[in-house]
């Protein structure tokens, strides 16, 4: 039975995808999220194949009549649909140069100048393996969420979820930078909400406040190394990450303002972050100078003065303090986040003392 564009436009979405069928191997899928796709179901060398015509209703019931018409015509003269979609769009992209391999590069350059060299790194290897592969030749704007589902569908499916969730993010900061470029009209990864399998949540062990007074009070009867209690100390105070108080500098720290400020070749992000200081994290700090004030580093390695402490130097006292899975060294910024926003202190400025990168 041929399709009505009436029956189209109330199809309600379902628990489970399911299909219209208009004939001649034209399917309109129905996703749960209620976002309805044209496919032609077709076969080629004994396979079965599956070619992606467009949104409804972005591409009515006649548009994909007509272009379910065009594949069968190709079908007749034995060519595949598919691989001349393929190549009329890499046709194109050589024509407009809004290729999304094209565009993806334009968009980790500009983004390589607050990034580390490393994440920069991390990101274009995962686009180079897993996306332009799929997508790296055709025009940015001509991608439709399916498309991008394609390559999300095969990370997915060697077990990496949070690899597809991430790299489905990635694809969606080059689409906006797309849009607010000129080069395409949406971000198509909007579409892919719910399309992915969830990422089980783990999250770093953390303390509660009802927890952190024990802590408090084991951390003042600890009997270790008295620079180890005071990195501690400092660390659940300014709440910054492991690393950036392990490699922290005296020449870092403003003791007349009460700042430490952070150099952005030492951040995530790429970009200075400003620690405001209280009277107890100042108090921490002239104990410290008793013990490294002359050399480089506010917390040195104890066999190597030029370089600092380890991180397993402090994830091991807080198991000696008998914290073990209750809480680590980067779960304080957990806890921290937590009383604060239950404190009613503003997002974006707790976000902002993070350093979180979205402020």
């Amino acid at each position: 039975m041929r399709l009505k564009d009436v029956a189209l436009r109330n199809a309600k979405a379902k628990a489970k995808p399911y299909k219209l069928a208009d004939g001649g191997g034209l399917i309109l899928l129905i996703h749960p999220n209620g976002s309805k796709y044209w496919q032609q179901r077709y076969r080629m060398n004994e396979k079965e194949k599956t070619l992606s015509l467009g949104v409804y209703p972005e591409v009515s019931l006649l548009e994909a009549r007509e272009a379910r018409d065009a594949a069968r015509k190709l079908l007749r003269i034995g060519k595949d649909p598919s691989i001349e979609k393929k190549r009329e769009r890499r046709r194109a992209s050589v024509e407009t140069g809004n290729g999304f391999k094209v565009v993806a590069a334009e968009w980790h350059k500009k983004q390589k100048m607050i990034w580390t060299e490393k994440h920069a790194g991390k990101v274009m290897k995962a686009l180079e393996r897993d996306i332009f592969p799929e997508l790296g030749d055709t025009p940015i704007a001509q991608l439709l969420p399916m498309d991008v589902l394609v390559p999300l569908r095969k990370i997915e499916g060697r077990g990496a979820i949070e690899t597809a969730h991430r790299t489905k993010q990635i694809v969606g900061q080059i689409f906006r930078y797309a849009v607010a470029s000129g080069k395409a009209a949406r971000d198509v990864t909007a579409d892919l909400r719910g399309a992915l399998q969830p990422v089980k949540s783990e999250h770093y062990a953390r303390l509660s406040a009802n927890e952190l007074p024990d802590f408090l009070e084991a951390l003042d009867k600890y009997d270790g190394d008295w620079q180890t209690r005071n990195a501690v100390k400092l660390l659940l105070l300014t709440f910054v990450r492991t690393i950036e108080l392990r490699g922290a500098l005296w020449t870092e720290f403003d003791f007349n303002n009460a700042e430490w400020r952070i150099p952005a070749s030492r951040m995530k992000m790429r970009r200075e972050h400003i620690v405001p200081l209280s009277r107890q994290a100042l108090a921490i700090l002239e104990s410290q100078k008793l013990i490294s004030g002359n050399l480089e580093h506010v917390f040195p390695h104890r066999n190597r003065p030029t370089a600092y402490i380890s991180e397993n130097t402090i994830l091991f006292a807080i198991y000696r303090m008998g914290f073990h899975t209750r809480t680590t060294a980067h779960g304080f910024r957990g806890t921290a986040s937590t009383i604060l926003h239950e404190a009613g202190f503003n997002s974006e400025f707790i976000e902002r003392q993070l350093a979180h990168g979205g402020v």
